[in-house]
């Protein structure tokens, strides 16, 4: 595999065979990665996958005309043919006036932070073997459980660069590592699924097969027995592994492109509260081990924690340049960059911060109200805020997390449910947005 200084030089090559067939600009992104999974399932191998590759993503531009191709061609004669194609491309392409390269003075200068996201090992396919069976065994052993889709162990090193015409070359390598189960509780049309995962970017930081395994058994049979229950208006806890869809989409609204098309429903709330005072929307890329985590942008622009919303109330829109452009202000450092196209817009590690107490605290005066643990459909309007999906979890009766529920429907409108919500204290960073348990007071639910 390329290391990140030889990755960097390659897209440095591509820009300069651009500009030599009449480019005025241009950037390149090169990602190379292995990766290697294995999958089980009752207890026999199922699947041994293993990926090795490196692409380049060039995107030129010729007054205010561009075009982006990518390759897997990262010879001299394939960068060659690359520039000269995409270049004619660009000449015939309609012109962009946001379109063009992040402001120079803006680039990313110096050693880039130092931010630990890989451990350099490659693990043998023998040791994700027994993890995999180690995490199916520690499932299938709690009592209650019936049958299993299998579990699988894996892990993916990347290479990422990124070069710009006008002084930005860098790279980074990148670990990943993940671990799950998937099984089933019960007997015929009464049987549950349910399911456990964790990811991490250094191997030694992953929790246990045993502990995995054992918590997908246990949400398995938890699920066992459902009730239906009456619908009406009643407070929704969202747990954690669901609740941070709540703040996605908080991101989606405030992204840049949504809010220069004016089809966010928080366009018009920049500089008003969105949340409840006390808590706080905190976006860091320089989080170390984070699954988010990066030492630039898309654009090769520097990345600093900052908070989104503070104290409830919303700071900043996600800007890309060509967002930042259209909307006369400056780029906020969270473009993304793929291997074609334009650049989007992404967060680095995000969390919900300000909650406090316990969840049972939470949840006290809660006299009927439901728990939820999986969220089914996409019905969220992020134009208006409208708010519909299906989803399982637990009944709470009298302060208590009692029986299962399934097939239930919740509905609300994000603008209000944003404003009511209230969180516990048990945030843990685990994911790329991370929340505490969360209260909705009021949403519409029907009874499954």
């Amino acid at each position: 595999m390329l290391d990140p200084q030889t990755a960097a030089d390659r897209a440095q090559s591509a820009i300069a065979r651009a500009r030599a067939h009449g480019a005025d600009a241009a950037d390149a992104i090169l990602v190379a990665d292995t990766a290697l999974s294995v999958s089980v399932r009752l207890g026999q191998l199922e699947d041994v996958g293993r990926s090795e590759g490196a692409e380049l993503g060039l995107r030129v531009f010729v007054g205010q005309r561009s075009a982006s191709v990518s390759t897997s061609d990262l010879s001299e004669t394939g960068l060659a043919a690359l520039a000269e194609r995409v270049v004619a491309m660009a000449r015939a392409a309609p012109e962009d006036r946001w379109a063009g390269l992040a402001p120079a003075e803006r680039l990313l200068h110096g050693a880039p932070p130092l931010l630990d996201l890989d451990d350099g090992g490659e693990v043998p396919p023998q040791v994700l073997r027994e993890a995999a069976l180690a995490v199916e065994d520690a499932a299938r052993s709690v009592a209650g459980v019936s049958n299993s889709e299998g579990g699988s162990a894996g892990y993916n090193r990347a290479i990422v660069a990124l070069a710009t015409s006008h002084g930005f070359a860098q790279g980074y390598a990148v670990t990943s590592h993940g671990i799950s189960a998937s099984v089933l509780a019960g007997e015929g049309a009464a049987m549950q699924r349910d399911h456990a995962h964790h990811s991490a970017r250094h191997r030694t930081m992953l929790e246990s097969p045993e502990t995995v395994g054992r918590r997908a058994g246990e949400r398995a049979v938890a699920r066992l027995n459902p009730v239906k229950i009456d619908g009406g208006a009643m407070p929704v806890v969202f747990d954690p592994r669901v609740g941070g869809s709540l703040i996605g989409h908080v991101l989606g609204a405030i992204s840049g492109p949504s809010i220069a098309r004016g089809t966010s429903f928080l366009r018009e709330h920049l500089g008003h509260a969105i949340l409840p005072e006390g808590l706080s929307i905190i976006d860091d890329p320089h989080r170390p081990h984070g699954l988010r985590a990066r030492p630039f942008d898309g654009e090769g622009l520097a990345v600093s924690p900052m908070a989104l919303v503070e104290r409830g109330v919303l700071q900043t829109w996600l800007l890309d340049s060509a967002s930042a452009r259209q909307l006369g202000l400056e780029p906020t450092g969270h473009a993304s960059r793929g291997l074609s196209g334009p650049p989007g817009v992404t967060t680095g590690n995000v969390h919900l911060a300000g909650g406090s107490g316990s969840v049972a605290a939470l949840i006290e005066d809660v006299e009927r109200g439901v728990l939820l643990t999986e969220l089914i459909g996409q019905g969220v309007n992020g134009v208006t805020g409208d708010y519909s999906r299906g989803a399982s979890g637990f009944l709470i009766e009298k302060g208590e997390i009692t029986r299962p529920v399934s097939g239930i429907t919740i509905a609300g409108n994000l603008r209000p449910m944003l404003l009511s919500m209230r969180a516990a204290g048990d945030l843990e960073h685990r994911q790329g947005v991370n929340v505490p348990t969360i209260r909705v007071d009021g949403m519409t639910v029907a009874g499954g």
